[in-house]
């Protein structure tokens, strides 16, 4: 759920609003926080809705190589609730302003570096995997292995398929699944990825390929945020079935069916 208090750096500064409680207590005095009316709720919300919101950035500045004083941000929190503020808001506005500056930069930084791993990890991958035995690289660079032959029908770009799958990076990790979702995905070829345009068509109904996508045949040097940039992506795709274009949907065919028996 989206909290409304999901605001910038900036933005907390300018109306006063810095960290994680109204003031610092004890422990003992933390644990005895009465919690019974709608009001103490709501107040109870307020605060650890912004502390909650707070310790991400607090997390990530850290990991970012940016160490963080938590007393001075519950000092702050605290000056800011009794209006009696160490700093003007303009100098905490142009000093909020600069911390978010250097965290732009640390991030870009990091993510540099991480895409120039992934493209060094996913060209050593993709190098060892296509000397593997039944390993078949295309022309364009694709990799695939055959786990189970199928006898149907192979489709066209432009047809619906419905298939199961799992897809997982190149260190194992799994970001997308039809088998944990419960129930096969169905779309057009042409609509997805170059490495599935090109691979899924290779397959006959039945089959169950296994594909190694190299990141410019996936989603390049963008970082989706569960796949990061430049990443190698595996599938392990069975295909079901096949809706070829233009063909009427099973629908519209018994819809006419249904038209015909009426004359």
């Amino acid at each position: 759920m989206k909290s409304i208090y999901k605001l910038s750096l900036v933005a907390l500064a300018v109306i006063g609003l810095s960290a994680c409680n109204q003031e610092q207590k004890t422990t003992e005095a933390a644990a005895n926080v009465e919690l019974k009316t709608e009001a103490q709720k709501e107040a109870y919300s307020v605060g650890a809705s912004i502390g909650k919101y707070m310790s991400g950035h607090i997390k990530e500045q850290e990991e970012l190589g940016m160490p963080v004083d938590r007393d001075l941000i519950i000092s702050g929190f605290s000056s800011g609730l009794n209006d009696d503020l160490k700093l003007t808001e303009e100098e905490m506005q142009t000093v909020l302003q600069g911390l978010d500056e250097k965290l732009n930069e640390k991030r870009q930084a990091q993510a540099t570096l991480l895409a120039e791993k992934a493209l060094a990890d996913s060209s050593a991958f993709l190098e060892a995997n296509k000397v593997k035995e039944g390993v078949v690289t295309t022309e364009s660079g694709l990799q695939y292995e055959v786990l189970t032959p199928g006898t149907g029908e192979k489709p066209s770009a432009e047809d619906t398929v419905e298939v199961d799958y799992v897809g997982t990076l190149t260190d194992g990790t799994e970001f997308d699944s039809s088998i944990a979702r419960g129930e096969p995905a169905k779309f057009p070829l042409n609509r997805v990825i170059p490495g599935w345009t090109e691979g899924v068509q290779l397959m006959p109904v039945g089959a169950k390929y296994k594909f190694v996508i190299p990141a410019n045949l996936a989603y390049g040097e963008r970082d989706t945020g569960t796949i990061p940039a430049n990443s190698t992506l595996i599938f392990e795709i069975t295909l079901h079935s096949i809706e070829k274009a233009g063909a009427p949907t099973a629908e519209a065919a018994a819809a006419g069916e249904e038209h015909g028996h009426a004359h």
